[in-house]
């Protein structure tokens, strides 16, 4: 069967559920539909429909914010339509906003990941418009990694807008099917409606017939970027390693000014960690990360121009890479290597941001205790089985 994303079933399909409505779409110019077209051109362009506004998550609806710039309402440059920023002066949508709706349509290129953020989004969404009587109507999407639960739960003194559901760190649920279990995990009294994908069965790799991948935020420039994302996150917290951001390979790679590139490969590769190998891949870390280079001891290597001996990872089967395990298990390695002060100690840390992006501070500690990989891992067991027995209900493919 031919693969249709949400945004084609609910407009061949589902039509009634908008008509002589007026609508709201919470989206992104990363939603496209089966041509390429975006979601928010096929809403304004069918004239049976009244699209009455716009919301952009992070990164905005145009895609134009970096990681953590607020950005702020604005009029959409050709319709005339408000663009309500819900990454500005509030992360939750007003009664204001949806004052003037009767239902919310959310369409977003999501990661399946808890602190990838239009996952709060969606939360924060479903919670107003529960608030207020509205109705939602979720257009899904495929997810990077959909068959992988991974990492741990939220530890309740963590919650945050990147930590905003109570969930594994990596839950492998499409936003459509994590809309249900929201509903149900907040239990909230609010008529949500899924448009599910055609030709769907939970695949990894992209299809042929899939739209073109655009990238719904600047780091995840490719399909891949989205599956190695939590295996290299750490980094947004801890500077000293780069992530390779300003390349074209974000979140794919990783390197220090004092990383040897066939040493951390080799013992990596040793662990026979599921689903991945590593690889050496020299790159540029780009200008923002020189001044942090500079401050970690690398200022020799780090003047402009510099190629770090850098480490690639590469997905070899998605059905069983894990990508929270694979990232503590890299943390470990260069602790071991290289010492825990190269990797914790230096002035750009943030702790309580490595924290916030786990969910938890036990992850931290465990690491900086020397824990093994696999021991930290088996802490998530018992919380991951439960978990999963509790999003049975809300999975569609």
């Amino acid at each position: 069967m031919h693969f249709l994303p949400g945004i084609d079933a609910l407009l061949t399909r589902h039509r009634h559920w908008l008509e002589g409505k007026r609508i709201g779409l919470v989206s992104h110019l990363a939603a496209v539909d089966a041509r390429g077209m975006t979601s928010a051109e096929r809403l304004w362009r069918d004239r049976t429909l009244t699209l009455r506004a716009l919301f952009g998550p992070e990164h905005g609806f145009f895609g134009l914010g970096d990681a953590g710039q607020k950005l702020w309402h604005r009029r959409h440059p050709d319709w005339g339509l408000p663009v309500y920023s819900l990454y500005g002066s509030a992360r939750r949508p007003t009664p204001a906003m949806f004052k003037n709706l009767d239902v919310l349509v959310v369409d977003l290129q999501d990661l399946g990941a808890r602190c990838y953020t239009y996952v709060a989004t969606l939360r924060y969404v479903l919670e107003q418009a529960a608030a207020m009587g509205k109705e939602v109507v979720v257009a899904d999407r495929p997810i990077p990694l959909p068959r992988i639960v991974d990492g741990p739960m939220l530890a309740p003194a963590f919650e945050s807008f990147v930590a905003g559901v109570r969930a594994p760190m990596h839950y492998g649920m499409t936003p459509g099917e994590m809309a249900l279990w929201l509903k149900a995990d907040l239990g909230l009294d609010v008529s949500l409606r899924i448009a599910r994908m055609q030709g769907y069965a939970r695949a990894a790799a992209r299809g042929a017939d899939w739209p073109p991948w655009i990238p719904p935020s600047p780091g995840i420039r490719a399909w891949e970027a989205g599956q190695c994302y939590l295996a290299t996150v750490f980094s947004e917290a801890l500077p000293a390693i780069n992530n390779g951001r300003s390349s074209n390979l974000a979140f794919q790679v990783f390197a220090a000014p004092w990383l040897k590139s066939a040493a951390v490969c080799e013992r990596l590769n040793a662990r026979r960690l599921p689903g991945v190998s590593f690889y050496a891949h020299p790159y540029s870390p780009g200008r923002s990360t020189l001044a942090v280079a500079q401050r970690c001891g690398g200022a020799r290597s780090a003047e402009h121009g510099t190629v770090f001996d850098g480490v690639r990872l590469a997905v070899t089967n998605p059905n069983i890479f894990h990508p929270v395990y694979t990232g503590i298990s890299i943390l470990a390695c260069l602790q071991e290597l290289y010492g825990i002060r190269k990797v914790w100690k230096h002035a750009d840390t943030r702790e309580d941001f490595f924290d916030k992006l786990y969910g938890t501070d036990a992850v931290r500690r465990a690491l900086q205790a020397g824990a093994a990989p696999e021991q930290i891992r088996r802490t998530w067991g018992k919380s991951r089985r439960a978990f999963v027995q509790s999003r049975a209900a809300a999975m569609l493919y």
